[in-house]
């Protein structure tokens, strides 16, 4: 049976399980009365007693003041503060890191991920996650999951997907720490080696069906070898993977820890670093000059680092090493960006840490520097700027999707309000109302 088919297969059966909630957008207008509402947080101002105005999943305008139930469907929020739709620019949605995911990774199947997948973007959806951008799945699991989504067949957040990684042989992203003959069938075929094979693995993704080309610019710390954390890509590979990605129409993100590989990846014209965690004064530089984005993914650090110090730790020695090296140090480094003027996306590399803590993210953001207001600014318009998704994420305007959550408190006060999602909306479609 083909993956398609078998996704199509679970949706029908969760449909029935979610039919409650995700049968809720119904042909007509539906009115939702915002006590407090953030419709914009590029401007900051929040309003209160508003009515977001939604026809076919779309906002139509936003009124003031609070309709009367007998013009329309009335969603009753007027004791909340409402925002739009949370972004997550780094997740790995078809995967959760556990003890026994290096077994998983040889008996798991792209359709067990594509199912398990299914499960995650629903609790990721339900956190507050309208958007996220899946960076290094499986590319047959990922693309079904969301383009399955994108039909409304499977419940979960939009998806924008790179599959897997483009990444060297023997580096982060390849086939690492089993035996030998189990490496080579592991192996994807966006591991490359020299210029022009680096530039076939990018058009292979594309041809594939990626929205965005993912690299692995340094070593990483949950890839099962003792490779260190530095650039390992060649600057001829890495000039080569940019020139394609561009050339296709595609933006190029860079996994990059090592400032040798921060660095490198800027110069080639990259688009945006994922972690930065050893980036310098000259990575600021280039970020700011050449227009790039940072996605620090705190709260993967900060889950690494409690694991591998941990007695229940389930990591490798090589794991557990660059985890005590890297996590530590990733709250600085993102103080340091935010201090130096860098642009930064919301992302949590979810996946690493569990789906559905998502949102954990923005208390570490704030005590790396940024207001309440910056961080949720990273993880609505910054993020839709930053994926090229600005005209239909981000914020809440006419035209705009119905994406929009619901918190009981002020998270411009308190910014773990937002792990505390009361309701979701997304496409004008009700999937969670405590």
């Amino acid at each position: 049976m083909r993956l398609s088919a078998i996704v199509g297969v679970f949706a029908t059966c969760l449909a029935i399980s979610v039919q409650p909630t995700a049968n809720a957008q119904e042909s007509g207008i539906t009115f939702v009365h915002a006590g407090r509402l953030l419709a914009d947080p590029a401007i900051g101002v929040v309003q209160r007693d508003k009515t977001v105005v939604i026809r076919d999943g779309r906002v139509v305008e936003i009124r003031d003041g609070f309709v009367s139930e007998a013009d329309g469907r009335v969603v009753d929020l007027s004791d909340r503060f409402v925002l739009p739709g949370l972004i997550d620019s780094h997740v790995h949605i078809t995967r959760q890191q556990n003890p026994n995911a290096r077994l998983m990774q040889v008996t798991d199947s792209e359709a067990d991920l594509a199912i398990a997948g299914a499960h995650f973007a629903r609790i990721t959806l339900e956190a507050g996650f309208t958007t996220v951008a899946d960076l290094g799945g499986d590319n047959n699991a990922i693309f079904a999951l969301r383009d399955g989504i994108a039909a409304g067949q499977v419940p979960g957040p939009r998806i924008i997907a790179s599959g897997r990684a483009v990444s060297i042989h023997g580096g982060h992203g390849d086939s690492n720490g089993y035996r030998d003959d189990i490496m080579h069938l592991l192996s994807p075929e966006s591991v490359c080696s020299g210029p022009e094979d680096c530039m076939r693995a990018v058009r292979t993704q594309v041809r594939a069906g990626a929205d965005v080309i993912k690299i692995t610019a340094t070593g990483g710390v949950l890839s099962n070898t003792a490779a260190g954390l530095a650039q390992q890509f060649t600057d001829a590979e890495l000039a080569a993977i940019v020139e394609a990605g561009h050339r296709m129409g595609r933006r190029v993100t860079a996994h990059a820890h090592g400032v040798d590989g921060v660095n490198a990846f800027l110069r080639a014209g990259g688009d945006s670093i994922e972690h930065g965690t050893y980036l310098d004064e000259e990575s600021i530089r280039l970020v700011r000059q050449s227009g790039a984005v940072l996605v620090p993914t705190l709260l993967a650090g900060d889950f690494v680092s409690r694991v591998a110090s941990s007695p229940d730790n389930f990591l490798t020695p090589a794991q557990t090493a660059k985890a005590l090296e890297a996590g530590p140090k990733m709250l600085d480094m993102a103080r340091r960006a935010h201090a130096g003027g860098v642009r930064i996306a919301f992302g949590t590399d979810s996946g690493v840490s569990a789906h559905g803590d998502n949102a954990q993210e923005f208390a570490l953001l704030v005590q790396a520097g940024m207001t309440p207001l910056e961080a949720i600014r990273s993880a609505t318009v910054v993020a839709a700027e930053h994926l090229g998704i600005e005209r239909e994420a981000g914020r809440l305007a006419p035209e705009f999707p119905a994406d929009l959550i619901a918190v009981g408190g002020d998270p411009l006060t308190d910014v773990t309000e937002l792990e505390r999602v009361r309701f979701v909306m997304r496409g004008g479609r009700i999937y969670r109302q405590d």
